[in-house]
């Protein structure tokens, strides 16, 4: 039987996992700074609304609401009438009162039954938490959460450029079913941006490297073509 599944609203990336998320999974959105993952949450949010009727609660760690929605306008997303009518809630969540942090979470998503969650970026819980196993119990305490709550939810990650790894705590990839890692790279003098699916657990998915694109409309997946570079 073929599984329900939840398109992301990123046109090409579906093609490339199965036809979407499956629903109440988590996923790894991980990469370095400027490869577009705040535009990618964004759209997943905003279409889930517009064509799903899925309302979306976007958890900012560290940029402003505000600054967000403003950039979003420059791709046509207006997400000030989808807040008056309770489909979109933007929270932005001061990293220096991590005690209420599940209820913060907890409360919103039920306020508006949503459905659809991102967390951006959970990089920044090490700003503020310098225990690393404090903030790996923070990661797995909130995936559980976001589970009990039947949403379908984005974990943004910043990695550094030489870091090597997938996350910046080492736990993120393990508590999330499924990682899509974004790479912004040079080769010679031109710089690329590219994607891999590191994993979408219980679906097939694309093993290769693949280009996309931030337009004018949001990020574009070219899920028929192949990306090379020394990653």
């Amino acid at each position: 039987m073929k599984k329900e599944r939840i398109e992301t609203g990123i046109p090409g990336l579906d093609q490339l996992i199965g036809g979407g998320l499956i629903p109440n999974s988590l996923t790894l959105l991980t990469g370095t700074t400027g490869t577009g993952k705040t535009i990618s949450s964004s759209q997943f949010i905003y279409y889930g609304v517009k064509d799903f009727n899925q309302p979306g609660v976007y958890v900012s760690f560290e940029e402003p609401v505000d600054n967000i929605k403003e950039n979003c306008l420059d791709f046509g997303w207006d997400f000030e009438p989808l807040e008056r009518k309770g489909k979109v809630v933007f929270v932005r969540y001061d990293p220096f009162h991590v005690e209420d942090i599940y209820e913060l979470i907890e409360t919103n998503i039920k306020k508006i039954e949503a459905k659809r969650v991102v967390i951006d970026s959970i990089s920044a819980l090490g700003l503020y938490v310098r225990d690393i196993p404090d903030i790996r119990r923070m990661v797995f305490n909130i995936s559980l959460l976001l589970r009990k709550l039947g949403c379908t939810s984005i974990l943004v990650s910043e990695t550094l450029p030489a870091q090597g790894s997938l996350s910046r705590f080492g736990v993120e990839e393990f508590v999330t079913d499924n990682v899509i890692v974004y790479y912004y790279t040079r080769t010679g003098s031109q710089f690329s941006r590219s994607l891999t699916i590191w994993k979408m657990r219980g679906s097939k998915h694309s093993n290769k490297l693949h280009p996309y694109a931030i337009t004018k409309e949001g990020i574009i997946v070219y899920s028929k073509e192949e990306a090379f570079s020394k990653l």
